[in-house]
């Protein structure tokens, strides 16, 4: 039962990651929490597609005379989750140049007061 439980944890985490930052995705009136959370749940599928590329016993996938008969990992998740690190660090960036911009347009980094200010204008 230990076994199980523990073979399946890193699951849990991602679930909890994910879980997490939808609520302070949607939750959260303020936009630097938004952004945070949004990151949450990247990290959340970044470490899904790690673990799910382990394979128990495997090795680089080198090709050697030692690694030619074994068992090998996949390379690609492991390219796509670096990719999608860098994608993730643009993006957040130009959220947070977007935010900055509405914060020295609106004075308030909260949405319902943006949206407040806007309906009013």
């Amino acid at each position: 039962m230990i076994e199980a439980v523990a073979d399946r944890l890193l699951y849990f985490v991602v679930a909890v990651l994910l879980g997490i930052g939808l609520y302070m995705t949607v939750a959260s009136p303020n936009l630097v929490k938004k952004v945070i959370g949004v990151n949450l749940m990247q990290t959340a599928v970044f470490l899904l597609f790690v673990t799910l590329a382990f394979v128990e016993g495997g090795s680089a996938p080198v090709v050697s005379q030692e690694a030619v008969a074994g068992r090998h990992a996949s390379p690609l998740p492991h390219v796509i989750v670096l990719t999608a690190i860098v994608v993730g660090v643009a993006v957040t960036a130009l959220a947070l140049v977007l935010i900055i911009r509405l914060y020295v347009g609106f004075e308030s980094l909260r949405e319902d007061v943006i949206q407040e200010v806007r309906r009013n204008d």
